[in-house]
């Protein structure tokens, strides 16, 4: 049997589990995985500058095609602390990626050793599994498992740590004899299935609720097709945006209290059954539960048994892999279809779509400062169906959800549960390194970019190109909007005069210059009617110069973005909708006036 370090045996389990680019911060006490990374090759690795960063940029690199598992590689003590928030984001959001640790010696780990940290119970709770190994022969079998419980189930990360003595202890280890563990995911009956085509049939305006489990399950096509065969319209959650093309005649907007259209919840409120599949009813989508509830029946479809009924209890639940299940709902539906068993649904479907027509938000303004709104028109323009946007949080993401457009799953990459400042850079750079063929366009607003703005240097020094659109109004818009329910503005707003840039004013910090100090190109914009300019440039900028490229858009100071407090039938529109067609000109339908 052939005799390498636990750390080799490690790397040679990645290469046959189909790892084939890593990205993390090296240190003491995770040396010698490096050291067996390095002479074992066939892994690309990307040196973050952050090892939360590199952990973002693992749940880039997962969410960016089918199959693909981001790992985080970091050293003892703070690095692994320093994932925790990347391990909470990919829980929440159920993204496998894999974080490797080093630890102090294992005759050490309880004498307070310099960095020695009980990082496995730390990561317990936003983690699948998390271990410290204490004996070498158990690493293989550990990183198996941890392959095994990625892949199996509902979908999530694992966490690793290794102490240095055990990895660099030598083990009996063939890489040539491994094989991964097959997943294991629950799959429906035809029965169940027959159940719940059943209460669809019966009822006059159902909708599909599609989540980001049918993503995961990589099965958007099978709800398409499964769409398209009962005309049921479809109402894509956040984490599940693109799986129905935004311009398909069954996309009936998205729905909620911030990330929604009007003519999605709209669509909603109408409506009598609902299909949930892959999605997990979270409460910005669903509002006050009582009126979400209220006058319609639920089939809740989901890989986890224990989601089914954990918001509120669905007339009929399925545990069920999202794929296993839409394979036979098409498959059912098909028989019935020749049958001539379904229902015709084309007048409701054709119902959605002239709230679509109807029920617009404005976006076109000549404001200098410039509004929004006018931001994210100019993108439309700009960038095309074969965009991948990434994004996070705050009032810059929910105005991008409810103006932007998306045709295809996984080109919405953003941070559903967790919602981190910061998030969006790496998680970019990530998108970008998985993808190095698809334009890749990441949305922030300033306090998100600023908050982990030096992993820019690593798409310059990485040559990993993309375009980053940042609106600035110096203030954290989302905390300021709400604060008005309070009756404060407290500590909300970033304005400061900038003895060094003196021609922004107030807006504080020149992200230009910060930009370029870390290798990238930057654009300011002042007028919205030189962004469209400005895009085309950056576009230009990125494939001369393989680096990022930031579009800074100066907004005005104080936008309220259209959100409800608590129930979606009362969001808010605080500036004047769309009247005329002039006021959206790239909706996806011409306003109906």
């Amino acid at each position: 049997m052939p005799r390498m370090t636990a750390a080799r045996a490690a790397v040679e389990i990645l290469k046959r589990e189909g790892i084939t680019n890593a990205f993390g911060v090296p240190g003491a006490a995770i040396n010698p995985f490096y050291a067996a990374l390095k002479a074992a090759g066939g892994i690309d690795h990307t040196l973050a500058r952050h090892v939360e960063g590199a952990s973002h940029m693992a749940e880039g690199y997962t969410r960016t095609n089918p199959g693909n598992i981001g790992v985080c590689i970091g050293t003892s003590g703070p690095a692994g602390t320093d994932m925790i928030t990347g391990l909470y984001s990919a829980t929440g959001d159920s993204i496998p990626i894999l974080c490797i640790t080093g630890q102090a010696p294992t005759a050490v780990i309880q004498k307070e050793d310099f960095q020695a940290v009980d990082i496995a119970s730390i990561a317990k709770p936003v983690a699948k599994a998390a271990t410290t190994v204490m004996e070498a022969a158990q690493v293989p079998g550990v990183f198996q498992q941890a392959f095994h419980l990625m892949r199996s189930g509902r979908p999530g990360p694992v966490l690793i740590d290794l102490p240095i003595d055990v990895q660099l202890t030598e083990i009996d280890f063939d890489p040539d004899l491994y094989e991964p563990l097959p997943a294991f995911k629950p799959a429906a009956t035809r029965a169940q299935v027959e159940k719940a085509i059943t209460l669809l049939n019966e009822s006059e305006r159902p909708l599909i609720v599609a989540g980001g489990g049918i993503i995961n399950a990589d099965a958007s096509d099978l709800l398409l097709e499964f769409a398209e065969l009962t005309g049921t319209p479809v109402i894509p959650t956040l984490m599940g945006w693109g799986i129905v093309p935004d311009d398909h005649e069954l996309n009936a907007g998205m729905v909620g209290l911030q990330t929604s259209h009007r003519y999605g919840n709209a669509n909603f409120l109408e409506s009598d059954f609902v299909l949930g599949i892959g999605n997990r009813w979270a409460n910005r989508h669903t509002g006050k539960l009582d009126l979400y509830t209220q006058g319609r029946k639920f089939v809740h479809v989901d890989i986890e048994p224990t989601q089914i009924g954990k918001i509120f209890a669905p007339d009929y639940g399925i545990a069920s892999d999202a794929k296993a299940a839409l394979e036979l709902f098409v498959e059912v539906a098909k028989e019935l279809k020749a049958a001539g068993k379904l229902p015709d649904r084309s007048d409701w479907a054709a119902s959605t779509q002239e709230r679509k027509a109807q029920l617009q938000r404005r976006t076109h303004f000549d404001n200098i400062p410039m509004k929004p709104q006018r931001v994210y028109e100019e993108m439309n323009k700009a960038f095309g169906p074969e965009t991948r946007y990434v994004t996070t949080i705050g009032l810059s993401q929910i105005a991008g959800a409810q103006m932007l457009h998306v045709y295809k799953p996984r080109h919405w990459i953003n941070c559903g549960q967790a919602g981190p400042l910061g998030w969006t850079i790496p998680a970019a750079l990530g998108v970008a390194k998985a993808d190095p063929e698809t334009p890749v366009v990441a949305l922030s607003g300033d306090y998100d970019f600023q908050f982990m703005i030096e992993e820019l240097a690593v798409g310059a020094q990485h040559k990993i190109p993309y375009i980053h659109v940042l609106v600035n109004n110096a203030y954290l818009g989302l905390i300021r909007q709400a604060q008005r329910n309070l009756d404060i503005n407290f500590q909300v707003n970033l304005e400061f005069e900038n003895i060094n840039s003196p021609e922004l004013g107030v807006y504080g910090v020149d992200h230009v210059k910060v930009a370029e100090g870390l290798g990238c190109k930057a654009i300011r914009v002042t007028d919205p009617s030189e962004l469209g300019a400005a895009l085309e440039e950056a576009k230009k900028l990125a494939a001369e110069y393989r680096v990022p490229v930031v579009v800074e858009a100066i907004l005005e100071r104080i936008t309220n973005i259209s959100m409800a407090a608590a129930e979606i039938d009362k969001v808010n529109e605080w500036e004047e909708v769309a009247t005329e067609p002039g006021h959206a000109p790239t909706a996806i339908k011409p306003l109906k006036v």
